[in-house]
């Protein structure tokens, strides 16, 4: 099971951005890799702040993970792990570099560490989201739905490379092929990634005429999607690999559809159990009765049992909703509504006074 973010960062679950951030410096200057040459249980509690950080440190990230768990968070960090340590310093450049905790002398102090994810390195494709609404019927038997989805590729003419066919990326005449600039201010030496060929060491000098020289192309694919039988609103399947390409040779990242059960009109769902109401007489709650209910698979007939009371349930075991990954199958129930009228013709008015009187029950006179 993976480890709570907040644990890992050693905060609570109601505290500010500010302190969230604080927590990770703390933790990232004791467990610096520089600080601790060799030691692999600093570098992975270095690793573990930096993936929770990735996500407590965005609200709208932190937002889903207090929702959702480690399922809601789109991340990188969370799902692939790190690639090495300089993709950690690329991402949280800032917290490095500056700030109340960390002094600006922080390259001079633990080295002249080059903060770019490397020239030429390859990197994982980015996860992709995918909201497929679903029905009731579809979790009681489960449903294979075919999806279409905008996802982006390699670009086939260029092969992903940016340059015409024909030709090739060359050397990027800025930064000379290293994928970075470097800038000294007196004792300190500060890297930054280069803007003109992006960290890469190599720019297109004559581009692809379908990506413009990205190297990228979105496209539309269609994907079938199994979703198996007790699924609820909120659930997430993974379809590994399916999300975006990745660059210079990494790995895709994965699709996640979240899962979305519309409301049935006749029935509501509580946990694998299934809800539904029944109106009848107050004779029909007195003598009994067989009435036509609606289930999942159809019309179904319902034995209401004599003196049945308003606000009673009867239940029909086990032809509810299936649990996920199980055998298992919840109850269908339906809640008894007795209806009283309003109005009484003289002649049932007369009988039931009779019975009143038999009863030795005090009623209102006429």
């Amino acid at each position: 099971m993976e480890k709570d973010y907040y644990e890992i960062l050693s905060v609570s679950r109601d505290c500010s951005q500010d302190d969230i951030k604080k927590a990770f410096r703390k933790l990232a200057l004791k467990y610096h890799p520089d600080r601790n040459k060799g030691d692999k249980a600093a570098e992975k509690k270095f690793t573990e702040a930096a993936a929770a950080y990735e996500v407590l440190g965005d609200s709208k990230k932190r937002a889903k993970y207090d929702q959702f768990g480690h399922a809601g968070v789109d991340s990188r960090f969370g799902q692939a792990g790190f690639h090495d340590m300089r993709d950690i310093f690329s991402s949280f450049k800032d917290i490095f570099e500056g700030g109340d905790f960390f002094s600006s002398s922080f390259n001079s102090f633990f080295g002249d560490r080059n903060f770019s994810s490397g020239v030429n390195a390859s990197v994982r494709g980015a996860d992709l989201r995918y909201r497929l609404e679903i029905s009731l019927p579809d979790v009681l038997k489960g449903v294979n739905n075919t999806i279409t989805y905008e996802v982006e590729r390699d670009c086939k003419t260029c092969e992903g490379t940016g340059a015409q066919p024909g030709t090739k990326r060359i050397t990027c005449p800025e930064c000379h092929g290293s994928g970075q600039l470097t800038r000294r201010q007196g004792f300190f030496a500060f890297s930054s990634t280069c803007p003109t060929c992006q960290g890469t060491g190599t720019v297109v000098e004559s581009p692809c005429g379908v990506c413009f020289g990205t190297g990228r192309k979105k496209t539309k694919e269609k994907l079938e999607v199994p979703i198996p039988p007790g699924v609820d609103t909120g659930t997430h399947l993974r379809l590994s690999q399916k999300g975006e390409s990745g660059h210079r040779g990494g790995p895709p990242g994965d699709l996640y559809v979240q899962i979305f059960v519309n409301e049935n009109k006749h029935l509501k769902r509580k946990g694998s159990d299934l809800i539904g109401s029944v109106a009848i007489s107050y004779l029909q709650a007195l003598l009994g009765t067989k009435m036509e209910v609606h289930s999942l698979e159809g019309k179904k007939e319902l034995l209401i049992p004599k003196g049945t009371q308003s606000g009673d349930f009867i239940t029909v075991k086990k032809e509810g909703l299936p649990e996920l990954n199980s055998k298992k199958r919840g109850n269908l129930l339906y809640k008894v509504e007795v209806r009283i009228p309003s109005k009484l013709k003289r002649k049932e008015e007369e009988q039931l006074r009779e019975i009143a009187k038999i009863k030795g029950e005090t009623v209102l006179d006429r």
